[in-house]
């Protein structure tokens, strides 16, 4: 869809719509549900229909919050050699590596397994809270920031993909059972996907108030 052939909303005042690569300045119309505008110089996508309401997405953020802590608290895996079975949680992961001279990789790990997807439950969490009142939370503006930036640092589908990788080559040695901690895991990372394909740039247009830094 050409985002330079969007009319104007007659209902409101003329509103503008800016692409953030090439500063390609558009009119903005109210889009349906599903329907992208795309940057007509750099095929970019500029805003997409809305999806989910806000009462939807907070609903998923509670129950993102009760699969994160399910994921940390149950064991992801049982290893089991001459009868002996030991079970290890995702933060008994992160120690260990701590433990074995591998800081960095574990300071990596927790942050990207528990510190990131943590922040951006609380943080999406706490803005749709105002959102839902039609005002601004406070520290908006710092932290529509800051959900952009730790966006990209949210694996949690890495984490499965190598988790279920390294239980398949387990086998060879131990016995291995995936314990119900690699399923919330797995849920945990269904949830940040659906998140990270909502359009939160309408709250800028759907809240008001100052936009504290």
């Amino acid at each position: 869809m050409d985002a330079r052939l969007l009319p104007r909303a007659h209902d409101a005042a003329p509103t503008l719509l800016i692409c953030e690569h090439c500063d390609a300045v558009y009119a903005r119309r109210p889009l349906a549900r599903g329907e992208v505008a795309e940057c007509a110089r750099c095929g970019a996508v500029l805003e997409r229909g809305r999806g989910m309401s806000i009462d939807t997405l907070l609903a998923l953020i509670v129950t993102a919050l009760l699969v994160f802590v399910q994921a940390t608290v149950w064991p992801i895996v049982t290893l089991g050699l001459n009868g002996q079975h030991v079970a290890a949680t995702l933060w008994d992961v992160v120690h260990m590596m701590w433990l074995d001279h591998s800081q960095v990789v574990a300071v990596i790990a927790g942050m990207t397994l528990y510190v990131f997807p943590l922040a951006k439950i609380l943080i999406l969490g706490w803005l749709l809270v105002f959102a839902r009142q039609g005002t601004r939370a406070p520290g908006f503006r710092f932290l529509m920031v800051t959900l952009r930036r730790i966006g990209p640092w949210t694996m949690s589908e890495v984490f499965v993909l190598g988790a279920l990788v390294s239980i398949v080559k387990a086998h060879l040695y131990f016995d291995v059972v995936a314990d119900p901690g690699i399923y919330a895991y797995a849920a945990l990372m269904f949830l940040i996907t659906i998140f990270a394909g909502v359009d939160l740039t309408r709250l800028w247009d759907e809240t008001r108030g100052e936009a504290a830094a």
